[in-house]
């Protein structure tokens, strides 16, 4: 991919998955060729080609285009695979990676990478920078640390409900949904936080939800007493079988299904059917933790010396293909101030 002339070389991000030794990426700029080179290795906690960790890593290797920096990218995966063990077992094997490569920095991505690989580091050598995290980072044992730091992720909530209210004005009755990763206590607690700033809405129900098929009865039972749906954690809804059902067709079958207008946090959910969303900038996460990794590299500075805070930038999204189903007429002035998707994901381009 070229961002600003600079091209960025990721040999087969997707084969890491069956190889644990990783890919690489050259950054550089003729400028920059006879500067110190850097180690990087960037464990993302889900996968690749996924728009929120492709666009946090997009956005970290942009502030990093001036530097000589060699890369290796480990995915963890634990978006289709949640299970102790799984996480256990890439935890270690990132860790193997760590030591044997010798990275001059590591940047991890969301939280299952801090729980089974950051917190082990705590006051070590090396540097570590991270992005997309939900929970405080005193959770993990971050504050104070002498070499962790990095960008938290807030959502957007009180913007979200503003935005689906201007498209659908009786959704006032809420129900929230959620599955059981315990990265969504810290933003339900915000979300709870926050509901007073919103006057005249009511939150009818916070339903932790384990399997598709309780998902699919608890959408038929939203009709009947509540008027749009909060679509937080659906990640980890398990099949027959006890595999996790990727979010792709649980939110295909919500579209297809439901009639209750429904918002979250995150454009990739937009491209998949859900109505709306004030979306958390993947790429401004990514280049916030990007300019902290250059100032640790390039210019010496203490991890320490970083405040551990969140980006602020808010992105409407809306999808056009959702509204029509639902029968819903979006003003020429929301569009106008939105990002507009046109059609859902499996339709094509």
């Amino acid at each position: 991919m070229k961002i600003k002339g600079v091209i960025f070389m990721a040999i087969t991000v997707i084969a890491f998955l069956v190889s644990p030794r990783g890919d690489e990426w050259g950054v550089g700029t003729a400028a920059a060729a006879a500067k110190e080179s850097f180690k990087v290795l960037h464990i993302m906690s889900y996968h690749s080609p996924w728009r929120w960790t492709d666009g946090q890593l997009q956005g970290f290797q942009a502030a990093l285009k001036d530097l000589n920096v060699e890369c290796r990218i480990f995915q963890m995966d634990t978006k289709r695979n949640s299970s102790g063990v799984w996480k256990e077992k890439k935890g270690q094997e990132a860790i193997e990676l760590i030591e044997a490569w010798k990275p001059d920095l590591v940047y991890t991505s969301d939280d299952d990478a801090q729980e089974c690989v950051t917190k082990m580091y705590i006051n070590r050598k090396i540097p570590f920078v991270f992005s997309g995290v939900n929970k405080d980072p005193k959770d993990y044992g971050f504050e104070g640390s002498s070499n962790i730091t990095g960008v938290v992720e807030h959502e957007h909530f009180v913007e979200s409900v503003k935005l689906l209210q201007e498209i659908a004005p009786k959704a006032r009755r809420i129900a929230v949904v959620l599955d059981d990763a315990p990265m969504w206590k810290p933003v339900v607690r915000r979300m709870q936080e926050k509901k007073s700033q919103l006057p005249g809405t009511e939150f009818v129900a916070w339903d932790v939800i384990r399997t598709f098929p309780e998902y699919k009865r608890k959408m038929k039972e939203y009709h009947r007493r509540a008027d749009a749906v909060a679509l937080l954690g659906i990640f980890n809804f398990k099949d027959e079988g006890g595999r996790n059902v990727p979010y792709q067709e649980v939110l295909k079958w919500t579209a297809e299904n439901s009639m209750l207008p429904d918002f979250s946090f995150w454009t990739d959910r937009v491209h998949y059917g859900t109505l709306c969303a004030v979306n958390v900038s993947e790429f401004e996460q990514g280049f916030a933790a990007g300019k902290i990794a250059h100032g640790i590299l390039a210019e010496g500075k203490e991890p320490a010396s970083f405040a551990m805070k969140p980006t602020v930038k808010g992105i409407p999204v809306v999808s056009l293909a959702r509204a029509n189903k639902l029968g819903l007429k979006v003003k020429s002035g929301t569009l106008l101030s939105a990002e507009v998707i046109q059609k859902y994901e499996w339709d094509g381009k």
